[in-house]
């Protein structure tokens, strides 16, 4: 069963669920990709700085899917931001991935610090417009950028991908996504696993006879996000797409609701990284 999919605000569709590549070691990426593949991903998410766009390209050519059919996510990194900078940042990720164009290119952080996010920004609008990142969007942003980058530019990003799980839910920024048109991508969704002893989510997942990971995968489905497992294990990365045919009802979301904590954050804090 092909996943669900979200329509961005370009008009450009998405799948709901994708494959996560980060931290997969470059000489089993291909590998991990094409399993991914052929166990019905069609969403692949990498980023410069994981130093496996060769690897995901690698993949996907030797899955035997067309191109066309696939959606490919990569990142700038924030040491190519500013306006130049990013064009040959996503040249250099390009030439990396042996592809013509991307379906969504993202800047990874905004590095407040640098000052540069704004610019870069107008960079990624003109490669949307010249067809080679179908849609562009950012990561890791907090309300502030987006309100700047929008209000500069009138244009806003087409999702935001941000670290995302059931201990740390971001329902604020995701009233500022919706209010913004933006959708919302979930990173590190299972919390780094750190979730996947807990006994509210095993009760839960035992309750649909499901694992912990699966119960947490559906809950971002349900919440309408876009999630991005990683795992380079093929029996979880088959294991994480069979999510299909079941729904957590309200006393599930009840419990998921229970898990989220202000403190929950695993990863750098955005205002201040990069």
């Amino acid at each position: 069963m092909p996943a669900p999919t979200i329509t961005l605000n370009d008009g450009n569709v998405m799948p709901q669920l994708g494959l996560g590549v980060w931290q997969s070691p470059p000489d089993i990426t291909a590998e991990v990709v094409r399993t991914a593949i052929a166990a019905g991903y069609r969403s692949i998410d990498t980023a410069a700085i994981y130093r496996n766009e060769a690897a995901v390209g690698e993949g996907v050519r030797a899955s035997g899917v067309a191109r066309e059919e696939l959606f490919v996510t990569t990142k700038l990194w924030n040491d190519e931001q500013g306006y130049d900078a990013a064009l040959r940042g996503f040249e250099a990720s390009l030439k990396r991935l042996g592809m013509d164009y991307v379906d969504l290119y993202l800047i990874h952080w905004p590095a407040p610090g640098q000052g540069r996010y704004l610019e870069t920004w107008r960079a990624l609008l003109r490669l949307r417009e010249d067809g080679r990142a179908r849609s562009v969007g950012v990561s890791n942003f907090m309300p502030e950028h987006l309100r700047r980058i929008v209000g500069e530019t009138g244009e806003a990003p087409a999702l935001n991908q941000v670290e995302l799980h059931p201990r740390f839910q971001q329902t604020d920024l995701r009233a500022e996504h919706a209010s913004l048109g933006v959708a919302t991508e979930s990173w590190s969704p299972l919390g780094q696993g750190t979730l996947l002893e807990d006994p509210a989510v095993r009760q839960v997942a035992e309750k649909h006879g499901k694992t912990a990971a699966q119960a947490i995968i559906r809950w971002h489905l349900d919440q309408g996000l876009i999630v991005i497992p990683k795992s380079v294990n093929e029996t979880r990365i088959r294991a994480n797409f069979e999510v299909f045919d079941f729904a957590l009802d309200e006393d599930d979301l009840r419990a998921f609701a229970g898990l989220d904590s202000p403190t929950g954050r695993i990863g750098p804090d955005p205002v201040s990284f990069g």
